[in-house]
């Protein structure tokens, strides 16, 4: 009889300090801290540094850290000149690339001492924003903008992608949803950060490893496909039309349910709030009633519950950011969780090899020479 659930589901595949989940309760912490209580007071900033550390920031720590984050924000200048070369290239498959091509130019790439992956770990944090904005200016013609070192993270990104410094209140969603997006613990991605690790692999190859999972459509890539229902659509009663539509027929709807929440995803409370407050700034108010009336009508008809996608699309849409960079700012916060990951699995390290169960002839099969095949 079998054992394991598809997909590993229910499956507990190894021991971590960084991420709690109760997907009955609807509970979601790191480092002990609950996402409700970090949405409301940390910074992102914080954020990393509890993840990586255990604890929150002394006044100092945290300033040290900002400053060491933006002193890393530079990119090695062949992999710039790659990021100018490809602008047809989907985004994710150029920092997938990108982000495998800075180990060639980092001189630590070789060591694996916890200093030095520590290190290796504040750069990937700095640059992969750095990446991600880089590449959308080189696309459309507009001239690189270098980063403001005067600018938190959340604020800073903003504006070397459109140009212009947010607001306080657009720095802050912004700052909020890179928080929520930061670690849920073994998920797809970070499943295979670690094994990447487990096999002390480099730090460059793990997070490689990272992007290439997160760029699969049943991972990263809900909020992509939920914005664009609703733009597609136009209006609350055409978005619930076609939602019932695509529910007689059985396909399944962006942005709802969870393989671990039987509840609200916890995330989904703040970025719901999130999507109405920058409607109303922005001018994409219909964008939060339609997503509204389409989380009533599949709350009252198959009882499912929004997940992180669902708002988050809004939410990204309304601060300026273009559709097919969702997934990479996705891939932006959650930097933090997959280093933090990586680097617990490199202090306590076994090699993760599980075992399959087999469905086929198990052994003995004779053999049939070529003529009589």
């Amino acid at each position: 009889m079998s054992t394991t659930g598809a997909g590993l589901e229910g499956v507990v595949a190894g021991e971590s300090e960084i991420c709690y989940i109760d997907g009955y309760a609807g509970v979601l912490s790191y480092r002990g801290y609950n996402i409700h209580t970090l949405a409301e007071h940390a910074t992102f900033e914080e954020v990393i540094y509890l993840l990586w550390n255990g604890r929150l920031p002394k006044p100092a720590e945290l300033d040290l850290l900002k400053t060491e984050l933006a002193a890393q924000r530079g990119l090695p200048q062949p992999v710039a000149d790659f990021l100018g070369s490809v602008p047809q290239a989907a985004p994710m498959d150029v920092l997938r690339t990108a982000v495998s091509m800075l180990s060639l130019h980092d001189p630590l790439a070789r060591d694996s001492s916890p200093e030095a992956n520590r290190l290796k770990a504040r750069k990937l944090m700095a640059q992969t924003a750095t990446i991600v904005s880089t590449f959308d200016r080189l696309r459309n013609g507009r001239p690189v903008l270098e980063g403001d070192p005067g600018l938190g993270f959340a604020a800073n990104f903003l504006y070397t992608l459109t140009g212009k410094p947010p607001d306080l209140v657009m720095e802050r969603a912004f700052d909020v949803a890179l928080t929520l997006h930061a670690d849920h613990e073994l998920n797809a991605s970070t499943f295979a950060a670690r094994v990447t690790a487990a096999t002390l692999s480099d730090i460059y190859s793990t997070i490689t490893s990272a992007i290439g999972a997160l760029k699969g459509p049943l991972h990263g890539g809900a909020n992509e496909d939920v914005i664009r229902m609703l733009l597609e659509v136009g209006d609350p009663d055409g978005a619930v039309e076609r939602v019932r539509e695509m529910l007689a027929r059985k396909a399944k709807i962006p942005g709802f349910g969870h393989r671990v929440y039987r509840t609200e995803d916890p995330r989904a409370t703040h970025l719901r709030v999130l999507s109405q407050d920058l409607g109303k700034r922005t001018g994409h108010a219909a964008l939060f009633l339609m997503s509204n009336r389409v989380e009533q009508t599949i709350q009252a008809e198959k009882k499912l519950n929004a997940n992180v996608d669902f708002y988050s699309a809004s939410t990204y849409y309304s601060l300026g950011i273009p559709i097919d960079l969702f997934t990479p700012v996705f891939a932006i916060s959650r930097m933090s969780g997959w280093t933090a990951h990586v680097l617990e699995q490199y202090h306590n390290n076994r090699l993760i090899r599980p075992r399959a169960e087999y469905k086929g002839n198990p052994d003995g099969m004779p053999w049939v020479a070529m003529g009589d095949r």
